[in-house]
């Protein structure tokens, strides 16, 4: 099969999106499949051409790294044209998303969306607090035409977004339930270098008899770290030497430097930055737990990551981590200061619960692998194929039905 895949976000940019179509894109060509990915050129105000990878030039919008390309950019129709997909695979609503679903309309192809980012939980970013009401339907709007009017299957990762399409937007068709795969072996203990990673430990400042808790993500609101740091001076009562080590960069990092400063924790919360790709499996072998507060996740990649690392989770009770993450199985879910404390809490006192929590934690991600990933993908696309014959034998039934009319009233 020759696949187009078309998002505004890919390698070396490392988020959820990006990191998701570069599993989904590995797995595909190691089953035999062609891949070819339509994306934005994130540093040139130019076009980037390869044999398989087409980068258009865009313009910044203001939210994180993100740019806007042009809808129709003709110097890539040609390139695509000669890929002769069979079918494309968008990972975006705007920009490359519609571009997307233009190719497929001229190409006459069917078109699989993922629906990756809960839109509606970054209004904020473009609004600055004003319109958020009418900007928030003016999403909901543009998100279920470019989901439902033009695509002939949709992907969402977790239950929490499918019930957003069913239940709150009333998608009359059918959704499929996908969870992102990740490389698990990327980030299993025993394929790093232990050597290196306790290097880095020591360069990072961490002492070999503290307890180190992760967080990774982008430093935006959105993420809820400002509760991770409030709430560090609670676990510190708990145990002295508990260290917060924050990975990863965004608009809010200033603001949470000044927060960890306004509390006094500067020797105990760590700013490591952003860290590349090929080098973040290393800095998940650092700590003795993961982490995360965030509201707007739609599944929650660094959760699995953890997992594969053999980190028990403690996370936010929300629907997107409700799926992954079990009470004293493989980590804790809180709903507030005193949950996420005490959790932190039973942890750190008990290390043959953190270990049992871990080998839990291995075990549960073992289902999100990306050869599973990829063959759950591959039958959607399966689907969409059969559905646009179908589609297309009933235009040509309908076109010869309208000939024998006309030939009748004549």
């Amino acid at each position: 099969m020759r696949i187009g895949i078309f998002t505004d976000t890919y390698p070396p940019y490392i988020n959820g999106v990006s990191t998701s179509i570069a599993m989904l894109e590995k797995a595909l060509k190691k089953k035999g499949h062609k891949v070819y990915i339509v994306t934005v050129n994130p540093e040139e105000r130019s076009y980037s051409f390869t044999d398989h990878v087409i980068k258009i030039p865009g313009i910044p919008i203001g939210i994180y790294d993100y740019r806007l390309s042009n809808i129709y950019p003709l110097k890539a129709v040609k390139k695509i044209k000669e890929w002769n997909l069979d079918i494309i695979h968008s990972h975006t609503e705007f920009g490359i998303g519609t571009f997307a679903r233009v190719m497929a309309h001229q190409l006459d192809i069917p078109l699989v969306h993922t629906y990756h980012t809960m839109y509606e939980d970054y209004v904020y970013y473009v609004t600055k607090g004003y319109f958020d009401k009418s900007s928030k339907k003016i999403v909901e709007y543009l998100t279920k035409f470019y989901c439902d009017k033009t695509a002939t299957e949709l992907i969402v990762p977790t239950k929490k977004t499918y019930d957003l399409f069913k239940e709150k937007y009333g998608y009359a068709r059918s959704v499929h339930i996908v969870p992102t795969g990740i490389d698990v072996e990327k980030f299993y203990p025993e394929k790093n270098n232990q050597t290196k990673a306790l290097e880095l430990r020591r360069k990072l400042g961490i002492k070999d008899d503290e307890f180190v808790i992760l967080f990774v993500g982008r430093m935006g609101n959105e993420k809820s770290v400002d509760f991770l740091i409030e709430n560090h001076k609670a676990i510190l009562k708990e145990n002295k030497k508990a260290r917060l080590l924050l990975i990863g960069d965004g608009p809010d990092i200033d603001n949470l430097k000044d927060i960890t400063k306004k509390n006094k924790l500067e020797d105990s919360v760590i700013f490591a930055g952003r860290v590349p790709w090929e080098n973040i499996s290393l800095y998940y072998q650092i700590p003795d737990v993961f982490t995360t507060a965030s509201k707007t996740e739609t599944q929650g990649l660094t959760v699995l990551e953890a997992m594969a690392a053999g980190l028990p989770v403690v996370a936010l009770d929300d629907d997107a981590f409700r799926e992954v993450v079990s009470d004293d199985y493989n980590g804790f879910l809180f709903k507030d200061k005193k949950g996420y404390v005490d959790a932190m809490a039973k942890i750190m006192k008990d290390p043959n619960l953190r270990d049992r929590l871990a080998v839990q934690a291995r075990n549960t991600v073992e289902a999100h692998s990306a050869k599973y990933f990829a063959e759950q993908v591959l039958d959607v696309y399966k689907k969409a194929l059969k559905s646009r014959k179908l589609k297309g034998k009933k235009t040509f039934l309908n076109k010869m039905v309208d000939v024998f009319k006309r030939g009748l009233d004549g």
